[in-house]
């Protein structure tokens, strides 16, 4: 597809403004993009040319995003420029992008979920019928796209009605029919099923065969090195370096994020006792008082950890949230060695040995304005190991603040430092280290490493598996399919608020676990297993 000559005539009267070439080849030169206090990226330099796909590695913080919202108009670098087939060029806002060939994919959809597809594609676009909008033509030429990239899409579906993988395709087909020839993908693969994923990359490799030029962010290295050319990795707001994706190899890519090599996690055969938490018939309403977790029946036993893998949206926080005493639940019943805690307040539930570590850190886990000592604090202030009445006893309350600090690796300038000056990655390991500070004989841990950079990522999951083997339960919700199969002693996978399989690992392999998140059986995903093999 080289601009417009693949789309139907109408095309021309009804986006005037559409860029009038292709990109061959974009470069950004010496980037300089300042924040107060922060320098966000120092001199940083990328280029992609027609064809290709790019990825652009780093851990968080490491300038990825400030550096793309740069290249699509939302930011302007301090110094530098960006050069668009050799010509230096100047985007005051997304649109001037837009016009030149740029498009972008966010990780978090930019759609109406009332509106349909077409209606989603049309918008902000000038019809030919004034007010009313040219949904016909819209719809053929979304047609003409789903059909040459393989984006199957139903032009008259509302975007609530489709799934994640669905909606992703909406994006895309937006941005092809707006012209782009040069498209940023942040974070794409983040919420699919392993299926999507498939999908996704047959899309992407179809783009790149027909000129288009793809800006690929990702965390998921083993996706990098599948599907892209090149890398360019950040550290610090600095580049480190760039790479032939075939002249590089896993351990290379981490050693130039983080700075070092990581080890390999240990992973010792699971030793399972007795059931830790049972749950039994749970039900629980969602924000709209419709009931999204129905019926949900699990058990974890001391000394293994079971994995929650699911699309987002399935009912994985409600049903966190309903454990962890933050929702109701209408109906179950839930137990912890044997005391049922179903409608048990917070303090109850945590004398009976749950902890929990939320998905929304800074909603549910933390408050950041307060210091982290106070964060350390926030339920455990009224233990009489720290306070004698209503007075607080500060040094013993500093000194275990220190100490948890120091076990956890936590980089921070003090205990009084503010914890939202803290990254992602220590916050989290903060909160980690407070909920196991209360030696806790179950632990909900839903999203542990979302957001957090690749060491600390390693160093969250060398902690939950220390407490396993100590004979912990653990409940593991992620999205992260490969964090799932890795941690994981057996796998339950949630869909449409029902558990449909619970898998051990051994059996846990990427495609079958692909066929639940998506609403089949178990039955269904041994059947494709047998017939791959």
């Amino acid at each position: 597809m080289a601009g417009r000559q693949h789309l139907p005539a109408v095309w021309s009267h009804m986006t005037p403004d559409l860029p009038a070439t292709r990109i061959q080849h974009m470069e950004m030169r010496d980037i300089v993009k300042t924040f107060p206090g922060v320098r966000a990226n120092d001199g940083v330099s990328i280029d992609v040319h027609s064809g290709e796909v790019h990825a652009l590695l780093g851990e968080n913080g490491a300038g990825k995003s400030t550096l793309m919202r740069q290249l699509y108009g939302m930011y302007q670098p301090d110094s530098g420029e960006i050069r668009i087939n050799d010509e230096p060029v100047q985007f005051r806002r997304p649109l001037d992008a837009i016009r030149a060939g740029i498009g972008m994919i966010h990780q978090h959809f930019m759609l109406v979920p009332t509106m349909t597809v077409a209606e989603n594609v049309a918008l902000g676009q000038p019809s030919t019928r004034g007010l009313r909008l040219d949904l016909d033509v819209v719809s053929e030429r979304i047609a003409t796209l789903s059909e040459e990239y393989g984006l199957r899409v139903d032009p008259e579906a509302a975007i609530w009605q489709l799934s994640v993988g669905e909606q992703q395709r909406v994006e895309i087909i937006k941005a092809l029919d707006l012209g782009a020839s040069l498209i940023i993908l942040d974070e794409p693969t983040a919420v699919l099923t392993p299926q999507e994923v498939d999908d996704l990359f047959v899309t992407l490799r179809r783009m790149v065969a027909e000129g288009h030029s793809l800006l690929f962010i990702s965390h998921k290295l083993h996706e990098v090195l599948d599907v892209t050319d090149r890398v360019t990795v950040l550290r610090d707001g600095a580049s480190v370096g760039s790479r032939a994706t075939k002249e590089t190899t896993r351990d290379e890519l981490v050693q130039m994020m983080v700075g070092r090599e990581l080890g390999d996690l240990e992973i010792r055969e699971a030793s399972t006792g007795e059931a830790a938490i049972e749950i039994s018939g749970l039900r629980v309403l969602g924000d709209r008082g419709e009931e999204i977790v129905r019926g949900v029946d699990l058990t974890v036993h001391h000394g293994e950890i079971l994995g929650i893998a699911g699309v987002s949206g399935n009912g994985q926080r409600e049903l966190a949230e309903a454990l962890s005493g933050v929702r109701e639940a209408t109906a179950g019943r839930v137990k912890i060695d044997g005391t049922e805690i179903t409608s048990a307040p917070l303090n109850e539930r945590v004398a009976a040995g749950l902890s929990f570590v939320p998905e929304e850190r800074m909603r549910d886990g933390a408050i950041g304005e307060f210091t982290v000592q106070e964060n350390v604090f926030l339920h455990d202030h009224d233990e009489p190991e720290f306070c004698r009445g209503i007075f607080l006893k500060f040094p013993q309350m500093a000194e275990h603040a220190e100490s948890l600090v120091s076990q956890f690796a936590v980089k921070t300038p003090g205990l009084d430092t503010p914890l939202k000056n803290l990254s992602g990655g220590n916050i989290q390991k903060l909160i980690l280290a407070r909920e196991l500070s209360r030696e806790p004989r179950v632990l909900i841990a839903s999203q542990p490493t979302r957001g957090v950079d690749i060491g600390a990522s390693e160093y969250i999951h060398q902690v939950l598996l220390e407490q396993r083997d100590a004979g912990m339960a653990i409940l593991l919700i992620s999205e992260d399919l490969e964090e799932i199969q890795t941690l994981s002693d057996r796998i339950a996978v949630i869909y449409n608020g029902r558990i449909v399989g619970t898998v051990e690992r051994s059996e846990a392999d990427a495609q079958s676990i692909g066929v639940l998140m998506a609403g089949g059986s178990l039955q269904q995903a041994h059947q494709e297993t047998a017939e791959r093999d």
